[in-house]
């Protein structure tokens, strides 16, 4: 199942103002600035792309990353972060891969075919490539399908799933003419189906709840990529992959690829250095600057599924279990002033998200924020009817102040500055916010996945199944929290998406999808602010890599390399 994975907003401030080469290369100059998100002038994918005949055989890739997992199995609540999602390409199977269009492929690496040969009930055929193996030895079978599916259904609350969009659809899970061929039964339709299973993991995994909940927290046991696990140092905080030599697909260009922790503020200078081979741009126009002054550094840029958002915690005994409260604060938090003082020095247009569930640059996509867009005379109005009475510099309901804490991780600018102005804008109503810094290792494992905040910042990382990737953040079940930290939702919220996941019509079904959004946007669920503008500084010698649009779900690490 591709969830959509975390981010923590860890890039600098852009604090001055300057003009921006749209894609091209970093020494190239340029006065058009970066690109808008979702225009038609952004690529899809900017990444050198060429083919792999062009491409050096071996090297290693040098990845930046904000942290070393918490837990290797993505579909334990501890381990939906991007970064372990993208080392997750490397080593494990993605049975269907996405194209930076956000159009989905079968790969046949690990299937030869996945057809629907049912309609009534829904029955998905998997079967499986013969050559697939695990590390373990043991050929890929439908036992595999069963144990996943089984696990992620959402029954048994031992197992600290993640998600269960999909698999609590799925009535039975069974062997067909072989042991590879898998027939997969749904009681319910779903029809993101290509959404589920991936990343793909052996049945040893899913055993049992502690296995499941704990074994992998160090590192992945059992693999199945192009790569595998060569070493990981936590003390380094180092994660190396190397060519696993019992592959059986087209081998992959690089040797190896080196994943460690750097700071964000640190990574141009890492860069300079040869510690690293490219970071994420983001927002920042000095690292942008840093960038175009090097003259071993592409500036590349796509339409990138990545937005900033502000995540509510509306779970009981929490002072924001008011609807009514959330929608009130989420009136006097100005977007448009936050986009603008962020994107305005980077892009023309700072139009704040207004959807969440589809990003801009989708066909589907529908501003629905309306109703709910910024008037601070109106949350003074709906404080006042409340009950939160001003009182001094701020409001107080039974001798309580109105008061939140909102939770960002320590050393990251972008956060501090957003979460200043909402300090700022907050104040106006007469609303108090504290903002909690805290480390960054720490940030998801011990604050947002267990609810610790009143209001938080970070970064959602879209896919291309709307449903499949983000139902559980916003369906409200009691007994799975999925990705719904804030405790969120309500009956018809869980119906609407429901009825979007069942619907096999794909217009109907972008209907049905923003439908939801409008309740979504009704409950005070979260509040988007602004999608990233996509911006890579790339190594100048990489080959297939960049930019990728959707195509990092997972990245393509066959094709990546060094130009001869």
């Amino acid at each position: 199942m591709k969830r959509r994975s975390m981010a923590a907003l860890v890039a600098p401030v852009a604090a001055l103002g300057l003009i921006l080469s749209a894609c091209g290369s970093g020494s190239s100059g340029g006065n058009s600035g970066l690109q808008d998100a979702g225009s038609n002038t952004v690529k899809s994918a900017d990444i050198n792309a060429m083919p792999v005949d062009q491409l050096k055989d071996g090297g290693d890739l040098k990845w930046p990353v904000d942290q070393l997992p918490d837990n290797w199995n993505y579909n334990q609540v501890d381990g939906t972060v991007a970064d372990g999602a993208y080392m997750d390409g490397a080593i494990l199977p993605y049975i269907f891969t996405q194209n930076a269009d956000s159009s989905v492929v079968m790969n046949k690496d690990y299937l030869t075919s996945a057809e629907v040969v049912s309609t009534d009930p829904q029955v998905i055929e998997y079967k499986i490539n013969p050559k697939a193996k695990w590390s373990n030895g043991r050929q890929f079978s439908w036992e595999d399908f069963a144990a996943y599916a089984k696990v992620l259904n959402g029954k048994d609350p031992a197992y600290l799933v993640s998600g269960t969009t999909g698999y609590e659809d799925i009535s039975k899970v069974e062997r067909g003419t072989d042991d590879q061929d898998v027939k997969v039964t749904f009681g319910k339709k779903f029809a993101e189906w290509k959404s589920l299973f991936s990343p793909f993991y052996p049945k040893e995994l899913n055993a049992d709840a502690n296995t499941f909940n704990k074994a992998w927290a160090a590192k992945p046991e059992i693999t199945a990529g192009p790569f595998k696990i060569k070493s990981i140092d936590q003390t380094a905080k180092t994660a190396v992959v190397e060519r696993d030599p019992s592959w059986w697909g087209d081998k992959p260009k690089l040797d190896t690829v080196t994943y460690k922790v750097v700071d964000r503020a640190a990574q141009p200078d890492a860069f300079a250095n040869g510690q690293i081979d490219f970071y994420n741009i983001n927002n920042d126009i000095n690292t942008y600057k840093r960038a175009q002054t090097d003259p071993n550094v592409a500036i590349r840029q796509s339409n990138n599924p990545d937005y900033t958002h502000v995540t509510f915690n509306g779970a009981a005994g929490s002072i924001l279990a008011d609807k009514d409260l959330r929608l009130a604060i989420m009136k006097g938090i100005d977007t448009v002033g936050i986009s603008k003082s962020i994107l305005g020095q980077m892009q023309k247009d700072t139009t704040p998200i207004g959807n969440h569930l589809y990003l801009k640059g989708s066909k589907d996509y529908e501003d629905n924020s309306g109703p709910y867009k910024y008037n601070a005379d109106a949350a003074k109005a709906e404080l006042d009817k409340l009950g939160w009475k001003q009182s001094g510099d701020l409001r107080a309901k039974d001798g309580k102040q109105l008061k939140l804490r909102l939770v960002i991780p320590s050393g990251t600018p972008i956060s501090q500055q957003t979460g200043q102005i909402m300090q700022s804008e907050l104040k106006a109503i007469g609303v108090g916010l504290d903002i909690q810094p805290v480390p960054s290792t720490e940030f998801f494992k011990n604050y947002v996945n267990v609810g610790n905040f009143d209001l938080t910042l970070f970064r959602w990382l879209s896919n291309s199944f709307p449903i499949g990737g983000s139902k559980g953040i916003y369906y409200l079940d009691p007994k799975n929290v999925n990705q719904n930290y804030g405790h969120i939702g309500d009956d018809k919220l869980n119906q609407l998406l429901d009825t979007a996941a069942q619907e096999l019509d794909d217009t109907k079904r972008a209907a049905d999808i923003n439908a939801a959004d409008k309740e979504i946007w009704a409950v005070g669920h979260q509040l988007p602010i602004f999608q990233s503008p996509g911006a890579f500084a790339t190594r100048k010698t990489l080959g297939n890599f960049g930019s990728p649009g959707y195509a990092n779900n997972p990245y393509d690490y066959l094709k990546i390399g060094f130009v001869k």
